[in-house]
């Protein structure tokens, strides 16, 4: 058999017949954030990982979102040892602004709301990836299988057994792997997931985001907007370098008509849903669009079986919850397989604990955002004097407002660590 060196993305084949299993400890199916930050919270801890990923990763890098990272994420980062790298490159927000359209009370969250120097941090996906990639280039116990796709799942005793393709679909490359454990992080379509029987729950809205990058003429505060409209919430975050990330929700129809506008087209009808000071701006990306939804599976595991992230839950994009569940769920497992004796590793019984725990927290953070986005989506007039009303409160009593940021921080409930 011929395997990829330890965290190399290669073509060659892995050369071995069903009877030649080779054998790891843990599979992780995807190579995203998700799996990637499960790969190094597990790099020291002497267990064989398989981290398997099927886009090339000049490909993966590309992808040109960005992310809220909430302080629950930084100490998770800083837990596997990795946050000291990516500070540099983040853009650390200490205001957030929100307001609810025209209406000219602001409600603002400090850093001194949470105790801590920054209210969140703005990460792109190239460079949380690369990052986390280029920690790994050191991890021994870690391989990368890359382009490879997981076809079949199949449990037999105290493992799974995989089978992998790569190449061309018409003559694909053919291997096969053994895993205690297989966890799936190929995000909110999880093939995996689907194969093991794991179906999700959830609806769709009637809104889809457009996802542009702005450039704005002259320095600005280092500000987060989280902006209310009656066709949807809209996210403006900082990014380095004086840009900015827009997520605008719009009904689908809008939504695919601005994001074919031109440049300048789309700047202008953008224009009047930013705060006025943020002029001069330019488009400097091109757009893309995603619907939303809200989604989660009945179960977090299965037989020597685990989903996490975007595979395991989704949800509405108000306040920029997606990825941040995503590093609790690995914060969570990964502390799990530590504290798991060797023989039990990957027993459902043993992975019930992870489930309990995330999802019934995944479940109140999926229930706020879906509550937050159905109360500011409208136009319902007793809905708006709700909602404004709403705003009054967060503004006058602190310890609402303390409460309500560290909910939305991730600090409210246990971490993994307690």
């Amino acid at each position: 058999m011929v395997m990829t060196s330890a965290f190399a993305p290669s073509d060659q084949s892995l050369v071995c017949s069903p009877q030649e299993l080779p054998a790891v400890d843990v599979a992780i199916v995807g190579a995203g954030i998700v799996g990637l930050s499960l790969a190094c919270a597990l790099r020291h801890s002497g267990l064989a990982i398989a981290l398997i990923e099927a886009t090339p990763y000049a490909r993966e890098n590309t992808k040109g979102q960005a992310y809220a990272l909430h302080q629950v994420s930084r100490y998770f980062f800083e837990w596997i040892g990795v946050w000291d790298k990516l500070l540099p490159q983040v853009q650390p927000f200490e205001l957030v602004q929100l307001s609810d359209g025209e209406y000219p009370l602001r409600v603002y969250f400090h850093p001194e709301d949470l105790g801590t120097e920054a209210v969140g941090y703005v990460g792109e996906h190239a460079v949380i990836a690369e990052t986390l990639q280029g920690i790994l280039q050191s991890a021994r116990n870690v391989t990368l299988y890359c382009p490879w796709r997981v076809v079949t799942n199949e449990v037999k005793g105290d493992r799974a057994e995989l089978t992998l393709i790569s190449g061309d679909p018409a003559k694909p490359k053919v291997a096969y792997l053994a895993a205690r454990l297989v966890v799936a992080a190929e995000g909110g379509k999880s093939p995996l997931r689907q194969q093991m029987g794991i179906e999700p729950k959830g609806w769709k809205y009637r809104q889809s985001c457009v996802v542009a990058t702005l450039h704005v003429a002259h320095p600005q505060p280092v500000i987060a907007y989280e902006r209310f409209w009656p066709t949807g919430p809209m996210g403006v975050l900082p990014l380095v370098g004086n840009r900015y990330r827009v997520v605008w929700t719009l009904p689908h129809e809008q939504a695919e008509a601005v994001a074919a506008l031109d440049d300048r087209a789309f700047v202008a009808k953008l224009q009047p849903y930013l705060d006025p000071q943020m002029a001069e701006i330019t488009a400097v990306s091109d757009r893309f669009i995603f619907p939303t939804q809200l989604m989660q599976v009945n179960s977090y595991v299965g037989d020597r079986f685990v989903v996490i992230g975007d595979a395991a839950h989704r949800c509405h994009p108000v306040g920029g919850q997606g990825l941040n569940l995503g590093l609790r769920d690995v914060w969570a497992l990964a502390q799990q397989i530590l504290a798991t004796p060797s023989e039990r590793l990957g027993d459902r019984s043993s992975l019930m604990q992870f489930h309990r725990q995330r999802w019934w927290q995944n479940a109140l953070t999926l229930g706020f955002t879906d509550m937050l986005n159905r109360l500011f989506s409208n136009a319902w007039w007793p809905l708006v004097v709700v909602r404004r009303w709403g705003l009054w409160l967060l503004r006058t009593v602190l310890p609402l407002k303390r409460l309500v940021l560290r909910f939305m921080a991730g600090l409210l409930l246990p971490l993994p660590s307690d």
